[in-house]
């Protein structure tokens, strides 16, 4: 929130991304030191030069219904081509990988963006240059569109090929491009005219959304950069289509995209806190029991009499989990006790990892419709090293959440 007041001079801005972006959610007890670090370090910007990302950018456009609806419009282009970058980022990802070995790959990076910047230098850094002299500077609609191809393939070239980074000050030119280009093209129908500046911010807003999150984020920074009311009124609208359609299509911001193609299962802010900590690995059964997937059913009823446990694993020679076996089922008059154990194994192939959060592992609970499952090292090894219940994992899920909602009301936990 600190870093975020500071470099735009805005401190709701950086308050609100702190809470968005960072914490996840809005809560009473936060409110204060976020708040706090946001004015403070806007107020020491201030006294020691400004901030140096600061947006001046003014707009006396009156904003209509018909102006909402082509916003609205915009939100949906802003997500459209945010997805577009996303995933590109990764395509080139896998391209610098196949060209060249890690330390060649910023190199030839480096060789890309330099021939880029031939057609224009505002493709190179974050940004925020290029975005104030478009803001400022009128613009043709060729040009506008040029620099929005050559800036969308520069940063996913850029952290395609290792450079270090995300998409925030990215996304805020290549937002407002988008909104100067499309404020062009309405233009050009003829039948009605959009305040390109007006334009550009709402695409901006939407844009970042679309890639970081964060709708009352940039609504904050509009309105503290125009202190336009109305103008933030459209620009929170288009976010919030933008966020949604980015949500629902692709499912994830940049960055949290970023750790989900290395293998994290992190899809917001929250899954940082107790969801994630919340591990299959701290709540199992460290002593589950088990048995020779070799035993019959009499050797099973007799070490494990009738409400003993729910359901006994069973392993192999080389202590390998092969399946589980109810104990209701092994106790049934009907059975033979001379069958073999594994006759009546089940969820073969259906076992948790440690590192699982409680939320996977009720997923699973659900899809087998299992109550007990076993927890083994890893999917080659099939080591046991555990049994997890699915109504100890609730248990223990509804506490921890019940927890959570009272941190969000400033209760402490307890």
């Amino acid at each position: 929130a600190g870093a975020i007041a500071a470099a735009f001079g805005a401190p709701v801005t950086g308050a609100f991304y702190g809470f968005e972006v960072v914490i996840g959610a809005y809560s009473v007890a936060t409110v204060a030191p976020v708040m706090a670090a946001a004015i403070s370090a806007s107020l020491v910007t201030q006294a020691i030069g400004g901030s140096l990302y600061h947006i001046e950018a003014q707009t006396s456009a009156v904003i209509t219904n018909l102006d909402f609806v082509l916003f609205t419009a915009l939100g949906v282009i802003c997500a459209a081509l945010a997805i577009l970058l996303m995933r590109g980022v990764s395509v080139l990802e896998r391209l610098f990988k196949r060209l060249a070995p890690t330390p060649l790959r910023p190199a030839l990076g480096g060789l890309a963006l330099g021939g880029l910047a031939l057609f224009t230098p505002q493709v190179l850094s974050a940004g925020h240059g290029a975005l104030q002299f478009d803001l400022s500077t009128a613009q043709g609609l060729d040009f506008i569109l040029m620099v929005l191809a050559l800036k969308m393939l520069a940063s996913a070239v850029s952290l395609g090929s290792g450079f270090r980074g995300g998409l925030f000050f990215a996304s805020l030119l290549l937002g407002a491009l988008t909104g100067l280009a499309f404020g062009e093209l309405v233009e050009l129908t003829g039948a009605v005219r959009l305040d390109l500046t007006a334009a550009a911010l709402v695409g901006m807003g939407a844009f970042a959304v679309a890639t970081v999150g964060g709708p009352l984020t940039v609504s904050f920074l509009v309105l503290e950069t125009t202190g336009d009311y109305t103008l933030t009124g459209a620009v929170l609208a288009a976010s919030v289509v933008s966020g949604l359609i980015v949500r629902e299509t692709f499912g994830y911001s940049f960055s949290t995209f970023r750790l989900h193609l290395r293998g994290e299962s992190i899809r917001s802010a929250h899954d940082v806190g107790w969801i994630r900590s919340l591990t299959v690995g701290k709540l199992m059964r460290r002593d589950p029991p088990t048995l020779p997937a070799s035993a019959n059913l009499k050797e099973l009823r007799r070490r494990y009499p009738l409400g003993a446990v729910q359901g006994v694993l069973l392993l192999d020679d080389q202590e390998r989990y092969v399946g589980a076996v109810s104990l209701a089922e092994a106790h049934a008059p009907g059975a033979d006790e001379n069958a073999p154990a594994a006759s009546l194994a089940r969820f073969a192939d259906c076992m948790l990892l440690p590192a699982m959060n409680v939320k996977e592992a009720m997923a699973l609970f659900d899809r087998v419709e299992a109550e007990t499952l076993a927890v083994v090292d890893s999917l080659e090894g099939r080591q046991v090293v555990g049994l997890l219940n699915e109504t100890f994992a609730i248990r223990r899920y509804a506490e921890e959440l019940d927890k959570s909602r009272s941190e969000l009301i400033g209760e402490p936990r307890t």
